[in-house]
């Protein structure tokens, strides 16, 4: 059992992607490895993978065991073939190659997520049932000290005037790390309380689960 405290954490947006680069397969495993070509991906690197496997696609994931053609997807489990079935697992990759901290932090919420369920009965029942379906979008609000000066300032600004999916990265002070992946929305209107300080607010609307290392 353990129990952690947030404090101290800091939290970054990807402001520089490599050029989108194939994935002509992936293998059933844990973790699963992909096959890119002359992908030139160093260990340790964050990348966006986009896939037919939708279990896994559109997150972050880290790379580890590099070789010239293949990158060990750490963290990832597709040893099950009925939710990863070969010959489907083609797709696309991005390397993430910089990252802007976002300072001056004064919240974190997150929306969403709550698991949908249907509920219905037969003819013959005097009893409802109930049968979990998908879960509800995600997203995560940031509270933000005003400061147009700052560089996170200006990368959510940029972000959100794009309507780009970017990488979000939270660094717990245990060294571990929460990706997210999302469209950024950018509210650069403060808020104006007496006595309180000024913030701004982003929005990060998620396109997949998060991955925790």
């Amino acid at each position: 059992m353990a129990i952690r405290l947030p404090d101290g954490a800091t939290i970054q947006i990807a402001t520089g992607y490599g050029t989108a680069k194939p994935v002509s397969s992936i293998t059933n495993g844990a973790p699963g490895v992909l096959t890119s070509a002359a992908h030139a991906i160093a260990n340790g690197s964050f990348f966006e993978l986009k896939t037919a496997w939708q279990k896994i696609s559109e997150r972050i994931w880290k790379a580890a065991n590099i070789a010239a053609n293949t990158i060990e997807i750490a963290g990832s489990d597709t040893t099950d073939t009925n939710r990863f079935p070969a010959g489907s697992s083609g797709g696309s990759l991005r390397e993430i190659t910089a990252w802007t901290q976002i300072p001056q932090i004064l919240s974190v919420e997150t929306q969403g997520g709550d698991q949908q369920f249907w509920t219905g009965s037969f003819l013959e029942d005097d009893f409802d049932r109930q049968l979990p379906t998908t879960t509800s979008a995600q997203s995560i609000t940031i509270g933000i000290g005003d400061d147009p000066s700052l560089p996170g300032y200006q990368a959510l600004k940029v972000a959100g005037e794009k309507r780009e999916i970017r990488a979000l990265r939270v660094n717990l002070p245990d060294g571990s790390a929460i990706l997210y992946n999302g469209y950024v929305s950018f509210n650069e209107t403060p808020t104006l309380t007496k006595g309180q300080v000024m913030q701004v607010t982003a929005t990060f609307s998620l396109q997949g689960r998060p991955v925790r290392y």
